[in-house]
């Protein structure tokens, strides 16, 4: 039997969480992560906050590693003021998941970030955000849809050329793209909705939310490279 590639997937930490008769503080994730990295043929695993020092042996354990979605960015981890539309601070996300981030790019590990992560990916890289944008999102607690136009020649655009529909929920989005990533899909009003790094490594990042969607290529791309890192 041909061993699936293990993927890690960074969690969300909440303060309370409700599940049955419990009403509790919680690491959780939204089952369409693992759903998506399982029917892509992939075994998930979560990865929730830890000491930012354990990032390197973490990510030695894997074959590849998805950062999720999640709350805003803290702007001071891109030299930024607030603005009054950012939503509080995640220190201990913000930390663990730089340094998974950090720690896959040294090690060569298949790297996809999805809305938080992607941006979380720029700022790593030494990028910056934009804090509010109007339009992108449809109301609070309610995924949209919009289109996603793909550049072609990019790893991206090679796993989707064509203009697709996308799930989204977002009112931030990568300004000053970080060092050498390159972007590889916008929105119809020119945001940047996918970046990569070129190169020998699987490096992605995507603003929309593939678990909540059908399409499951970028995930598969990752997968993919998590099972032969010299062969996508």
């Amino acid at each position: 039997m041909v061993s699936r590639p293990l993927i890690g997937i960074s969690t969300y930490l909440e303060r309370q969480a409700r599940w049955g008769v419990w009403e509790l503080p919680a690491a959780l994730l939204p089952v369409g992560y693992h759903r998506l990295v399982q029917e892509s043929g992939g075994l998930a695993m979560m990865l929730p906050p830890d000491d930012a020092r354990h990032a390197p042996s973490v990510v030695a354990r894997l074959d590849g590693v998805i950062v999720a979605g999640g709350p805003d960015v803290e702007p001071a981890r891109y030299g930024a003021e607030r603005d009054p539309r950012t939503g509080p601070a995640a220190v201990e996300r913000d930390t663990w998941e730089l340094a998974l981030i950090r720690a896959a790019m040294t090690s060569g590990t298949p790297l996809l970030g999805i809305c938080r992560g992607m941006q979380l990916l720029n700022v790593a890289l030494g990028g910056t955000l934009t804090q509010h944008l109007d339009g992108h999102l449809k109301e609070v607690g309610t995924f949209g849809q919009h289109t996603v136009t793909p550049v072609p020649g990019t790893r991206y655009g090679n796993l989707v050329p064509e203009v697709t529909e996308v799930p989204t929920y977002h009112h931030q989005a990568v300004d000053r793209l970080g060092r050498g990533l390159v972007a590889s899909a916008h929105a119809t009003d020119g945001t940047v909705e996918a970046v990569e790094l070129p190169g020998m490594t699987w490096v992605m990042g995507v603003q929309w939310h593939p678990e909540m969607g059908e399409d499951a290529r970028v995930t598969r791309g990752l997968v993919r490279a998590a099972a032969d890192p010299h062969g996508f």
